[in-house]
């Protein structure tokens, strides 16, 4: 019998942690392919990519700015590429949607609602910050809506909708999962669906073990066969929630978007680093960490070939 193979996604650098806060998070185009390419080779089937501006690390979602790292990956890696749609809670869908509708990646990241994304409480852990931008931006989302409106989603589905482009279903609370079988029901989303649940950001779902169970369980519910489920844990419950994950048959996300940590009181160094722990608690479970191949067979991606960059 054949080994149950699990998809481990790697979110490279995000736009929830600042620069100032790691001196390991990738800015630069060149480091944000680095760091991909490095998350790739210790076992990350999936990719999944934020853009920065290079001289302060500021949330960018231009084209201009994904599309020499977007080159770099494809050509030295077979992994699948997927890129946000999130960008950031500053940024308007106009903005958000661009570099998806520009150059149509295999997957896609989709936010399945809005909600209070309460960043401020790092303020506490990191008093001294290099740009000027950083605290104002962390302080900000005491009064700031991610705004993900149903018209926000039906935009972004029917903007790819004939890109071949499947979507990372982002979850943040149990609302989010009925969210998405409201357009499941109405056709917008096909089978098979890639539902991540994000657990532990401040205004979504804690990262309680019975939390987990009862996201999986309303998911099962909801989408029976239909549906691969993922798991996210923000900062301390990375791998804790990835290891109940993956006992309870689900898929894995780590990355320096989530967590910048590697053990208590340990920064990551790289995400490949905590790619290549994701790994370790997979087959330790007696499991296989399946290959860009296999995750695109699995969620019926289209294919490397056949996207815009």
């Amino acid at each position: 019998m054949s080994k149950r193979k699990v998809i481990i996604t790697c979110a490279v650098t995000g736009s929830i942690h600042t620069p100032s806060m790691s001196p390991h998070l990738p800015v630069t185009a060149d480091e944000i392919a680095e760091a991909a390419i490095g998350a790739a080779e210790a076992g990350a089937a999936i990719v999944h990519l934020h853009a920065r501006d290079p001289l302060d690390g500021r949330p960018d979602q231009s084209p201009e700015r994904f599309a020499p790292f977007l080159k770099i990956i494809k050509q030295r890696s077979d992994c699948v590429v997927n890129i946000t749609t999130g960008g950031a809670p500053t940024m308007t869908i106009e903005e958000r949607l661009k570099p998806v509708a520009l150059f149509k990646p295999e997957v896609a990241s989709l936010n399945m609602g809005s909600m209070n994304f309460g960043l401020y409480p790092m303020l506490s852990r990191f008093q001294e910050f290099r740009h000027v931008w950083e605290r104002p931006y962390l302080e900000g989302s005491k009064d700031r809506i991610f705004k993900n409106t149903f018209a926000d989603i039906e935009k972004i589905l029917t903007t790819c909708a004939d890109n071949g482009t499947r979507f990372e279903i982002e979850c943040y609370d149990i609302g989010h999962l009925y969210t998405l079988a409201h357009f499941v029901d109405r056709g917008l989303v096909k089978p098979p669906l890639f539902v991540q649940s994000v657990f532990g950001i401040l205004g979504g779902i804690g990262p309680h073990p019975e939390d987990v169970m009862h996201m999986r369980r309303t998911a099962d519910r909801l989408f029976g066969s239909d549906y691969h489920w993922s798991v996210l844990g923000a900062g301390r419950n990375q791998f804790v929630i990835a290891t109940q994950a993956a006992a309870l048959g689900g898929n894995i996300r780590v990355g320096l978007e989530d967590s910048l940590w590697v053990g208590p009181g340990k920064l990551a160094k790289s995400n490949a680093e905590q790619v290549a722990r994701a790994r370790q608690i997979v087959e330790n479970l007696g499991l296989d960490v399946a290959t860009p191949g296999e995750a695109r067979e699995t969620l019926r991606l289209k294919g490397g070939d056949r996207v815009e960059f």
